[in-house]
């Protein structure tokens, strides 16, 4: 695993103690670039062994049989987060050639988003607190769907891989000012006591060969609901993996040990004497 990139702004995710993140919010679609409030990561080496050898590979036989299904997991569900990258409330497997943008909230350093790009293709992955007795995919995709229509857009269920999911084509404005429509693949997956959302965009979002890579993503992620009181739809937290904290942390003190350095206010500096 290794950092490509660190941000220090912040203009796409709201700032503010009180900034609170939404399963019915819809994500911007992926540049080629990560942008100012994301942490890039490149996590190939958590890929298992049959996934570095095929991206396309199945995830792995013996979870499913333990599991009962194919993914998306609960942390009950696997015996620990070996293979995959710790965030917190989500466990990520990575694939070769992947790159995992996390998103920042610039004031208060949490992480809000991890999205995995490929290629064109990317996915946001978010979860959320859901109740104990019921889903909630099929409200949010209704709420989702009315949004993008009262903008101008277009939203069509459509049955997928995990269930029904929701293809959209999503307005906003061109360089030239026009309005554009750029595609996005809405995926909901109902869990116990927890909902997750993944959202297709760039090829993945039309293609099916190129949303399959990133399916298998989805597919192994793990979700750790906790046991702490969460309200419905509030954002389970995300964390920086500990290596990246770790990283950051040294370069702070790094940082912090050069602008000591070039202060030195007792070392005495240049002096001019005058002769009479």
């Amino acid at each position: 695993m290794s950092i490509f990139r660190r941000g220090k702004n912040s203009e796409q995710v709201e700032t503010g103690a009180e900034a609170q993140v939404s399963p019915v919010e819809a994500p911007a679609v992926a540049e080629a670039e990560a942008a100012d409030n994301e942490v890039a990561i490149d996590i190939t080496g958590t890929a298992s062994p049959a996934e570095a050898e095929d991206a396309g590979a199945e995830v792995d036989a013996n979870e499913v049989s333990a599991a009962g299904h194919d993914g998306p997991y609960d942390a009950s569900e696997v015996d620990s987060s070996v293979g995959r990258l710790d965030l917190g409330a989500l466990w990520v497997v990575g694939l070769p050639g992947m790159e995992l943008r996390l998103e920042v909230e610039e004031t208060t350093q949490n992480v809000v988003g991890a999205t995995a790009v490929l290629g064109d293709s990317a996915v946001q992955l978010q979860a959320f607190a859901a109740p104990r007795s019921m889903g909630i995919w099929d409200d949010i995709r209704a709420e989702i769907a009315e949004s993008i229509v009262a903008q101008g857009g277009t939203a069509d269920e459509t049955r997928g891989t995990l269930g029904t999911e929701l293809r959209t084509r999503m307005p906003s404005a061109g360089p030239d000012g026009r309005t554009v429509f750029a595609p996005a693949r809405f995926v909901g997956v109902d869990g116990p006591r927890w909902f997750l959302r993944a959202v297709f965009s760039g090829r993945a979002a039309i293609d099916e060969d190129a949303a399959q890579p990133l399916m298998q993503v989805v597919r192994g992620t793990v979700v750790v609901r906790g046991d702490a009181a969460m309200a419905p739809r509030e954002l389970l937290p995300l964390r920086l993996p500990e290596e990246v904290a770790a990283s950051e942390a040294e370069d702070d003190e790094s940082e912090a040990g050069a602008s000591s350095d070039d202060l030195k206010p007792f070392e005495r500096g240049p002096e001019i004497t005058e002769v009479r």
